[in-house]
């Protein structure tokens, strides 16, 4: 039986100056789902005790050219803890990362509790208080993104950090399936699509996301932030990047890489 306290701490050596994993599907045979979610829950808990704090999560895997880019075919979500959260606009430093790639999405910020197992988007766009348009920077601890879905999953979903637009939009009845998102590096168009590539809506991968976690024990509180999943596929990042994604009714972001 694989040691997974083991394993996390592998991997939590991997944010810093330790090696990046070989795929853990390949290493460490027989993990399942559940082991992996229980991987990143062990890192969770280690970096709260290190002063981090959980600020919402994000859904991967939403999006059918996220699907074809990584081979994976089924959703997942991770941890965003608030030493993920950056500036926009403000220079950050690639270096924090190991294999960085940029992402366009809308997110979701809670105004009030949502809890499943049954919950309705009807639920969650009255739980939400607005909208943002958002910037993930996935990262990824095992080697040239090797990854199967218990990789992943066990990676924290292979999150690295996140940027968030700086005027919320009331979300209340909004159709955010037809809003239109286009994604530029350092001023070229790399990709563009609509909130309807991510599971037909953003407000059906927030659906998705608050009855997955409830049937893990957790929940989503006031204040979450939920990263619906990228819109088109990602893009490496390298030092002197300028990324900027801009959602037709919610405005743009940019992040900015050194």
């Amino acid at each position: 039986m694989a040691d997974l306290d083991s394993i996390a701490a592998e991997l939590l050596a991997a944010y810093g100056p330790g090696p990046t994993l070989a795929p853990l599907s390949g290493t460490h045979g027989g993990l399942s789902v559940d082991d992996a979610y229980a991987i990143q829950q062990l890192q969770i808990r280690h970096r709260i005790a290190g002063g981090a704090a959980v600020i919402g999560y994000k859904v991967g895997l939403t999006s059918a050219a996220m699907q074809h880019q990584m081979g994976l075919y089924e959703p997942d979500f991770g941890h965003l803890l608030s030493d993920m959260l950056h500036a926009a606009d403000a220079p950050i430093a690639t270096s924090r990362f190991r294999q960085p790639r940029a992402e366009p999405e809308i997110a979701l910020v809670l105004g009030a509790d949502l809890r499943g197992p049954d919950a309705s988007v009807a639920d969650v766009m009255t739980a939400t208080a607005y909208a943002l348009p958002a910037i993930e920077i996935i990262d990824s601890r095992i080697t040239d993104w090797k990854i199967s879905l218990v990789d992943t999953v066990a990676d924290n979903a292979s999150s690295g950090g996140l940027v968030l637009g700086q005027t919320p939009v009331p979300a209340a009845g909004r159709d955010l399936s037809l809003a239109g998102c286009v994604f530029r590096r350092n001023g070229r168009i790399v990709g563009t699509g609509a909130g309807a590539a991510v599971l037909g809506s953003p407000w059906h991968a927030a659906t998705w996301l608050a009855n997955t976690l409830t049937v893990r024990g957790a929940r989503l509180t006031a204040g979450s932030i939920i990263l619906t999943g990228s819109i088109t596929a990602s893009v490496p990042v390298v030092a002197g990047d300028a990324f900027t994604v801009t959602v037709d009714g919610l405005g743009s972001v940019t992040a900015v890489f050194d």
